[in-house]
């Protein structure tokens, strides 16, 4: 549908507001006119006209156009706010029976200090819809970091790491299934389905190889430079082993401790306990190193490690020797499908990895990533599933 020729005539924002406010003001515009657009589409149109500029009218236009509408009979709509937001034609509103409704908003941070409670809201307008928004402690404590967090806090950020689910990455399994696609020819089915129309192969069978879980392997560093992180990053990695199938889980200090079999009881606290009591170097030293060759030497070339994800979660602190660091990470990163390393100081302003442990990792590392809050966990979620 063409645009309208007086829809698409120059404009020009008023100085007194700044272009992205003003354009912010047309979204919501459009949605007290009706119009439904999600938060998304106003992003991408923003981006849209700060790319085609502001210089020209139909740029304008013709970038809300493509972003903001997603059925053709809300053009007619469209076009009236349009011109009623950008050109200042109040005719366009009242052609279309549009009513631009005024509404006040009142922010709630929940830290009203006002003793009396009611002579806060005169200064509200009385004209019009009234609508109330508060802040979201949630959204808030989900990108806040682990040591800065208080005790109250994180009782909250445990919850909402209990809804993290690993879903886990899928390989090819050696045993094949039947399937409807033109894959692998199944001759021994093909031959028998023949046999039924007297010899002619009419219908032909095709199998493939099924999917089987990838398995998925969590080193955990819990020396004391890690343990404001590490009680954290065990309820996460508690929460992977007790909801999906084929995860290891290990910690590395002094020494090398598997804990999956303590990790493996759906009650968190009783989880917790057993590991802690399992784990006799915890908040003690760090000799990433040993712990790696270890893994190694009894688990990982055995078996454990080929092909799986291996995530390993520290801040890189080592007391060993880098040379070692540098030979077990190859080692490890030659049998597995893919080393993940995720570490909570790497969203530190101003973080370059210099520690001598995590400069000889890095080269071994395929995806190196930050752990320090619920939505850095939620990423390393997603990240295992999409590698």
């Amino acid at each position: 549908m063409a645009a309208d020729s007086s829809a698409t005539s120059s404009n020009e924002v008023p100085a007194e507001f700044g272009f992205e406010h003003y354009a912010i003001g047309f979204i919501d515009a459009l949605r007290r006119a009706g119009l439904i657009v999600p938060v998304g589409r106003t992003l991408t149109y923003l981006e849209a006209i700060e790319t085609l500029g502001v210089a020209d009218g139909e740029d304008i236009y013709w970038a809300g156009r493509a972003t903001l509408l997603d059925r053709p009979e809300d053009t007619p709509l469209y076009d009236a706010v349009y011109r009623y937001w950008w050109l200042h034609d109040v005719r366009a509103l009242r052609e279309n029976a549009v009513e631009i409704e005024t509404v006040t908003v009142a922010i709630d941070d929940e830290d009203d200090d006002d003793p009396e409670g009611s002579d806060s809201d005169d200064s509200l307008d009385d004209e019009g819809e009234i609508q109330e928004v508060r802040f979201s402690a949630a959204e808030v404590l989900s990108s806040k970091d682990f040591a800065e967090c208080s005790d109250a806090e994180m009782a909250e950020v445990y919850e909402l790491m209990a809804r993290l689910r690993l879903a886990g990455p899928f390989r090819e399994a050696r045993r094949t299934r039947r399937t409807n696609r033109r894959a692998r020819p199944d001759i021994r089915r093909t031959v028998q389905l023949a046999l039924r129309s007297e010899g002619e192969p009419i219908r032909r069978a095709f199998v493939e190889h099924g999917e089987r879980p990838r398995r998925v392997v969590f080193l955990l560093d819990v020396s004391g430079s890690m343990e404001t992180y590490s009680r954290v990053l065990v309820r996460f990695i508690h929460a992977a082993v007790v909801g999906r199938q084929r995860v290891e889980a290990f910690a590395l200090g002094t020494r090398l401790t598997r804990l999956t079999r303590e990790l493996s009881s759906r009650d968190p606290d009783a989880a917790l306990t057993r590991a802690g009591e399992a784990v006799e170097d915890w908040s003690g030293g760090t000799r990433l190193g040993d712990g790696l060759r270890m893994f190694n030497d009894e688990w990982g070339q055995r078996g454990m490690a080929r092909g799986a994800v291996v995530v390993i979660l520290s801040d890189g602190w080592d007391r060993g020797e880098p040379e070692l660091m540098d030979e077990q990470m190859g080692r490890l990163h030659r049998v597995a499908h893919s080393v993940v390393w995720v570490n909570p100081l790497k969203a530190s302003p101003g973080y370059a990895p210099l520690a001598a442990g995590m400069a000889a990792a890095l080269p071994h590392i395929d995806t190196f990533i930050e752990g320090h809050s619920v939505d850095s966990l939620a990423n390393l979620a997603q990240v295992v599933v999409t590698i």
